[in-house]
């Protein structure tokens, strides 16, 4: 039988739609994962935070499955143009999917430790930010399904008001410090906090590069919009 036969054929659109499904799969359990996070820190809810830092193992499965199926279609199939673009848009979306997943669990260990130590403030910046960039993982993901480029490129600008967000975290948190010293300790936790949805942001843009060079056959030109101008707590900008 020849690659070139009609039950080939389905059977390679059957892989790319198990691939598609794989990524739909990661992007809402990533967006849960961020949402439930964040809930966690805000609710204080230390139970919570524990489950989302568990569930983290789901996304690092899926994300090996899409490399398997990836491995698959590249060897047997040796696709060409959009399905090639496909597959290996797929293949680093999962990436940036799973490294997400991994920001998330981080916000919920910190949760986990701010859950013992006194409130500090409104979290209410916590909240946007979260919202946020849970929204820009969900649109960035429903553009590379779709190929939806004119969506790809709002997600990609929309990643400067994450960093806006987050600049206002920064400056509050460092506010507390200099006011009470007794509030270094949660401070710097609620700073981790940030930084890590801010990320979150920055690879939900990632991801919306994918998408529109799937959409468009063409990689985005100038320089990724930022609005972030402070100094990480790890030393990273």
């Amino acid at each position: 039988m020849t690659p070139d036969t009609p039950h080939t054929v389905h059977r390679f659109d059957r892989e790319l739609a198990g691939l598609r499904d794989l990524i739909e799969r990661m992007g809402k359990i990533a967006v849960e994962q961020i949402r439930a996070a964040v809930r966690a820190v805000m609710e204080r809810d230390a139970d919570l935070a524990a489950e989302v830092a568990a569930r983290d193992k789901e996304l690092d499965r899926l994300e090996r499955e899409v490399e398997a199926e990836v491995i698959k279609v590249l060897a047997l199939r040796h696709p060409v143009a959009s399905d090639l673009r496909l597959v290996i848009g797929a293949l680093r979306a999962a990436n940036d999917l799973e490294r997400i997943g991994d920001y998330a669990a981080n916000v919920a260990k910190r949760g986990i430790l701010l859950a013992e130590l006194p409130p500090l403030g409104s979290l209410n910046g916590f909240g946007r930010l979260a919202d946020m960039a849970g929204r820009n993982v969900e649109d960035a993901v429903a553009a590379l399904l779709s190929g939806d480029a004119d969506l790809a490129d709002r997600v990609w600008a929309g990643d400067q008001p994450v960093d806006a967000i987050y600049t206002g975290i920064f400056r509050e948190m460092l506010t507390h410090m200099m006011e009470d010293p007794r509030t270094i300790t949660a401070a710097t936790h609620f700073l981790f906090v940030a930084k890590n949805l801010e990320r979150i942001g920055d690879h939900a843009t990632n991801i919306a590069e994918v998408a529109h060079y799937l959409g468009r056959g063409e990689f985005l030109e100038g320089e990724r919009p930022k609005a972030d101008t402070t100094v990480a707590p790890d030393g990273t900008s």
